[in-house]
């Protein structure tokens, strides 16, 4: 230790802790009563679930976008991922494609589904319409109904009388797991109304009140809030949305204007422009209201982009990074409850009488691919779990731990500069959380930002963190705790990240993150000195201990003071960390690959060498807490294919369609003209494996996979590799080749495709670089002893 104390400069950024009032209940016709087990509520400012204030980390997972016998296994991934609410459309045309013919077998059955959810741990929210949209034929409405001469969406009696009809359909599959006092352990917490209904107030109103009648008593009852929609007073929590692009923009436009809102600490909630292409009129900006600023109920979002469709006049290339930036500029912003929209990707389902997918042809301004739904997501169509679920755990592990004490505190948002820092404070007039983002997407990204040093002040006076002025890197994203209690420590200020804690034994572990560029150190409040090992002590000019490490972030960065132990690790090594109850006993590990918590173990998809997982365990002696390695063995996890050549490069001459005269897919008469060419998937790959995948490193404009007549996949190229579960195919693989009918990228294209990686060349593109298998096998690893 060092005796003397240090010399620090002044604070560049000065703020108090916000004070919050007491809660009080919302003014929502909302929750349950107080005599109900598992029982919510909804304050002023946040959910409290059993009396415990709750942020809710909802995912959406469309069901009949994906097959039924891989439900369970991508429900226990969502879980993993740190997902506590299950949110899916109940699509209309999926159910009742013909008039009075209800389906809900095979990959429609909804109350499995549900089931599902629940047996892995999911509450689940219903988006039941009748109009979804979803990028969906109709909104989701069957032709049937699209065709009847109604006032659809309305309080026209025939239109109530079949909107009744189809909830009274959804109640007999799935009124009995509602949440109510019947049912306390029932998984169906909440029913969202419609979606994007903006001036039809008593119609909401209505549609729940015959939700209600039929047996969907829901505790929570949302509608979407965006847009400045009009929602019945007292009647729905409003829920609102954040993409980091758009494909609904024009095909010239670049980073669209809205995104800047989203990577902006602010407290305004909605954003005028999600499904504005929509609207039969411009959005009234001046008609808008304050946008949510002064909503006095909690700030909830059903729709934050985890990442983004593709339509054939706009693709644009969302990255991992953009995501969970995002994501954590909303929980900085103030946000009750983090909604992502996709968070698992799928296929658009397949009609009996016409294809499902939004489309000029059905009155839409976009074409959007007749099968891909992939969306980017954190876990795409295929399973594949990508480096942004894996960014998006680590948030939603420090919600699971700590999730109670943020719900709490209101945000106080550090002054709009263009050039300075943006931040944002929540706390509760004592502690608190600091957060901090300087990412914007790559189109429109941030500068670095130097001599950062905050003061933060509080009832027991300020905490000055950093010790010493930092640079703060572009593309960085982060939270620090201010005076906040880890482990056994009562006050904890810290430059680095917490993603969760855990008791080993004798040991509390606090598990942190740091950041790339920023050192580390923790101040702690009332702690001598002699306790503290693997790190150097100073005491500042306020008298509180500055701990720094004596060794660079990783797996062997561990300081002890007393009996809590911080780990702390660098921003790779903190993506991989996982935590989940294993046999009712929390277990944490880092893996960087896919994998799930399961009742009993860890299981981890297996690499083509063997890999390391490691175990945070007690030492023997009892000293300390360590990791300990086990080894997943390898499997034959990818095989690399000869990709095909195409015999020719045709381009696919542009046109415009539909309402905002926007560039039009090609139809499936245009794919006469297509270039194809045949791909045979080697036998015996991956014969007892659980999934195998198709991967195509491509550059053109559009491609289709059919197996025999069947279309099985398609893509929009923007520079993303396409991935085909062809798990479900096998026989038909065993009898046909998989065949390609691709379009050439355009030089001329007026199509918006992100500059990165939009081709120059002069000449039609269209080429597959690479093309593999990958085979999908899982072993089951003990984390407890």
């Amino acid at each position: 230790m060092t005796s003397s104390t240090t010399t620090s400069a002044e604070a560049r950024y000065r703020v108090h802790l916000p004070r919050p009032t007491a809660p009080v209940p919302a003014a929502l016709d909302l929750g349950d009563g107080a005599d109900l087990s598992r029982r919510i509520e909804v304050t002023d400012r946040y959910l409290s679930r059993d009396g415990r204030p709750w942020i809710p980390v909802m995912g959406e997972y469309h069901f009949v976008r994906d097959r039924r016998e891989v439900w369970e296994r991508e429900l226990r991934k969502m879980r993993a991922g740190g997902i506590d609410v299950l949110a899916t459309y109940v699509f209309w045309l999926a159910h009742e494609e013909v008039e009075g013919e209800f389906r809900w077998d095979g990959d429609r059955d909804l109350r499995a589904f549900v089931q599902i959810a629940d047996r892995v741990g999911l509450d689940v929210v219903l988006r039941i319409g009748p109009w979804a949209h979803g990028e969906t034929r109709n909104g989701g409405f069957p032709d049937w109904l699209q065709a009847r001469d109604i006032a659809h969406r309305t309080d026209d009696p025939a239109y109530l009388e079949v909107a009744n009809r189809w909830y009274a359909a959804i109640a007999g599959q799935v009124a009995d797991l509602v949440h109510r006092a019947e049912a306390p352990d029932a998984p169906i917490i909440g029913i969202q109304i419609e979606n994007e209904l903006y001036d039809q107030p008593q119609h909401l109103s209505t549609l729940r009140t015959i939700a209600e009648s039929v047996g969907l008593v829901a505790s929570l009852f949302t509608a979407t809030g965006w847009g400045g929609a009009r929602l019945p007073q007292g009647r729905f929590l409003p829920v609102y949305a954040g993409y980091a692009d758009g494909f609904w923009e024009e095909s010239d436009t670049g980073w669209p204007e809205f995104g800047r809102q989203h990577f902006t600490f602010s407290d305004v909630r909605d954003d005028l422009s999600v499904g504005a292409d929509l609207r039969a009129a411009p959005v009234d900006v001046d008609a808008a209201g304050d946008r949510g600023t002064s909503d006095a109920w909690p700030y909830a979002t059903c729709e934050l982009g985890s990442g983004m469709a593709t339509a054939y006049h706009r693709r644009p290339l969302v990255d991992a990074q953009d995501v969970a930036a995002l994501a954590l500029t909303k929980l900085g912003s103030g946000s009750a409850w983090q909604g992502y929209y996709m968070f698992h990707g799928g296929l658009h389902f397949e009609g009996a009488l016409s294809t499902t997918q939004e489309s000029q042809a059905t009155g839409y301004p976009n074409d959007v691919p007749v099968r891909d739904y992939d969306f980017f997501a954190p876990i795409g169509a295929a399973g594949t779990q990508r480096p942004h679920f894996h960014q998006l755990r680590r948030q939603h592990l420090f919600l699971t731990a700590f999730g109670d004490r943020l719900a709490t505190c209101p945000a106080r948002i550090g002054p709009s500069d263009p050039g300075g820092l943006r931040w944002s404070v929540r706390g509760d007039g004592h502690r608190g959380f600091l957060f901090v983002n300087t990412h914007q997407p790559a189109l429109s990204p941030l500068d670095a930002v130097e001599a950062v040093k905050f003061e933060i002040g509080g009832r027991d006076g300020a905490v000055r963190i950093p010790s010493d002025p930092i640079t703060v890197p572009s593309g960085s994203s982060f939270f620090w705790p201010i005076r906040q209690p880890l482990g056994g420590l009562s006050a904890v200020s810290a430059t680095a990240q917490p993603i969760t804690e855990i008791r080993l034994g004798d040991h509390e572990v606090v598990v942190l993150a740091a950041s790339d560029g920023i050192e580390v150190e923790i101040q702690v409040d009332d702690v001598a000195p002699p306790v503290v090992r693997g790190a150097s002590t100073t005491v500042n000019d306020d008298g509180r201990l500055v701990i720094r490490p004596d060794s660079a972030p990783g797996v062997d960065c561990r300081v002890q003071v007393g009996r809590t132990t911080f780990v702390i690790l660098d921003s790779a090594t903190a993506d991989a960390v996982w935590w989940g109850p294993v046999d009712g006993i929390d277990s944490v590990v880092i893996w960087p690959h896919g994998g799930w918590f399961d009742d009993t173990d860890f299981v981890a998809e297996r690499q083509d060498a063997d890999a390391d997982m490691l175990v945070l365990a007690e030492r023997a002696d009892r000293a300390g807490v360590e990791f300990r390695r086990t080894v997943v063995e390898a499997a034959d996890a990818h095989h690399d294919l000869v990709p095909p050549v195409f015999p020719a490069v045709p381009v696919f001459a542009p046109r415009v369609g539909g309402p905002a005269s926007r560039v039009s897919a090609p139809t499936e008469a245009d794919f006469a003209e297509a270039s194809a060419v045949e791909m045979l998937i080697p036998s015996g790959i991956g014969v007892d494996a659980e999934q195998v995948v198709l991967r195509l490193d491509w550059v053109g404009d559009v491609i289709r996979l059919h197996i025999g007549d069947r279309l099985i996949a398609d893509q929009f190229w923007s520079g993303r590799p396409l991935e085909v579960d062809l798990t479900a195919y096998r026989d038909l693989l065993a009898e046909h080749p998989i065949r390609l009918e691709a379009f050439a990228w355009d030089p001329a294209s007026p199509v918006h495709v992100d500059p990165r990686v939009r081709p120059t060349a002069a000449d039609p593109v269209l080429r597959v670089d690479a093309a593999a298998v990958l085979v999908r096998r899982y072993a089951r690893v003990r984390t407890t002893p």
